[in-house]
């Protein structure tokens, strides 16, 4: 098989956007906020669990604290049962009681707009850094989830055992001012069709651009 350019997996990834775009017209942010601090704590919360489980759990939380100073001012006892149904419990409230202290010591409260800022966080690695920029502040984005770092490699958009080598590498094919819609296509494609077991083959909108090898058959 012929080796694929630059220029043709560029010209690849645009049609395959387009056909997601036709196939999932209601993608969007699966995780449930009203404010930049919502999100980055359901972010952190939905490491390893779904955004479903997510959801039920962050109401409640939303009601009780409303500010970084309030989270700050939480231990590990108090949160720990509030989030224990998300897993990793006590490692979230590390990061969540240590993410909120940064904030009131460091950016007066607010969530910074910056990725290297967000990023320096405690319990912020790129990914959810990504979450926020796209989502919370609408900047251009990628954020490489199970979904994206599966469907990615399957479409040979990108390739690697690293997440941030994926990022890294989808940024190169990937249109700039689509990154954000794009991660949430190809999350919702991850959900609905292109699973992680037993994916939907025969019925994918994208099967013709998809050059995976291992395609279920009907």
């Amino acid at each position: 098989m012929k080796r694929e350019t630059p220029v043709e997996r560029k010209a690849r990834a645009r049609k395959i956007i387009r056909l997601l775009e036709r196939a999932y017209p209601d993608a969007r942010i699966a995780l449930t906020f009203s404010d930049p601090l919502e999100l980055l704590v359901a972010t952190i919360l939905s490491a390893q669990c779904t955004d479903e489980r997510v959801n039920q759990v962050t109401p409640a939380l939303f009601k009780k604290y409303r500010t970084a100073a309030e989270w700050a001012r939480l231990t590990p006892p108090t949160l720990e049962p509030q989030i224990r149904s998300t897993g990793f419990y006590r490692a979230k409230a590390r990061s969540i009681i240590g993410m909120a202290n940064a904030l009131v010591a460091e950016h007066g409260g607010e969530v910074p707009r910056d990725r290297a800022a967000l990023t320096a966080l405690p319990g912020v690695g790129l990914k959810t850094a990504n979450v926020l920029l796209g989502n919370a502040f609408d900047e251009p984005a990628i954020a490489v989830d199970t979904h994206v770092f599966r469907v990615s490699q399957r479409l040979g958009l990108a390739k690697s055992n690293d997440p941030d080598v994926i990022h890294d590498q989808l940024t190169e094919v990937l249109p700039k001012a689509s990154w954000t819609r794009t991660t949430h296509l190809i999350q919702a494609h991850g959900r609905r069709t292109c699973v992680a077991r037993a994916p939907r083959c025969p019925v994918c909108p994208v099967r013709a651009l998809c050059p995976w090898p291992e395609k279920t058959r009907a």
